[in-house]
């Protein structure tokens, strides 16, 4: 891990999710830029925090100055009850004042490949590079039970060394196909926070912070941001097993 690292552990999922709100609103109040690009994941803890931004933050976020884009999407519909999108369109695009263009979706819809390159394409005319990578200004990230992160398993984890932006990432167990932001885009963010929650990811998350033998395989373990903070924002459900 980073020495940069951070771990704040909060009591519940709840507290986890209005630590995190709050922190998005300083941060979109606080940057100088035009525009503030998020990187966005999936899971069931995203989905609680997109419905406290979407109702304590709807009119105090300049929603306008957001860009939101996704780490991963399966290679699904929009409509699809599987799909990233339709989870962050459901609990906030639709519910706050986001203008269209700043939605920035993977349409799972596409040939996987081609829309892997045509998401960098859209990545690489909107952004900034810090060296030969883009910059978003924010990555939210979570951590399965698996120890994978955006879309990047176990059993891949050549894709931290992935010189694409995008690449078309395999699920071990279903098959199925996912488009995922690669690793060295991820670090090289200039924050990117972690939500864990539930004791289920507790051994996995104790492994990453104190069994290095074991965390070298995990994908989430990697994630150390080369030129930004890294912070985990946790329950004590998940922090349980941390020495």
């Amino acid at each position: 891990m980073s020495n940069s690292t951070e771990v704040k552990i909060y009591s519940d999922k709840k507290d986890v999710v209005k630590a995190l709100a709050k922190e998005i609103l300083k941060l979109s109040k606080s940057s100088e830029q035009n525009r503030f690009n998020i990187l966005l994941s999936g899971g069931n803890t995203p989905t609680e925090l997109f419905k406290r931004l979407s109702k304590k933050y709807a009119e105090t976020i300049e929603w306008d100055r957001i860009h939101l884009w996704w780490g991963d999407e399966r290679c699904v519909s929009p409509e699809n009850e599987n799909s990233n999108y339709k989870q962050a369109f459901d609990f906030l695009i639709s519910q706050v004042p986001i203008p269209e263009a700043n939605i920035h979706r993977i349409k799972g819809e596409n040939e996987p490949d081609e829309e892997a390159m045509r998401y960098a394409g859209e990545i690489e005319q909107n952004l900034t590079f810090r060296g030969t990578n883009p910059v978003f200004d924010l990555v939210l990230l979570g951590l399965g039970e698996d120890g994978h992160t955006a879309s990047i398993f176990p059993d891949e984890l050549e894709l931290f060394e992935d010189e694409r932006i995008c690449a078309v990432a395999t699920h071990p167990l279903s098959g199925q196909k996912r488009i995922t932001i690669t690793g060295k885009v991820l670090n090289n963010a200039n924050r990117v926070f972690f939500l864990v929650t539930g004791a289920g990811k507790s051994q996995r998350l104790s492994e990453i912070m104190n069994d290095e033998d074991a965390a070298k395989l995990l994908p989430a373990y990697y994630i150390s941001p080369t030129n930004g903070n890294l912070i985990w924002y946790i329950d004590e459900a998940a922090a349980q097993k941390i020495k």
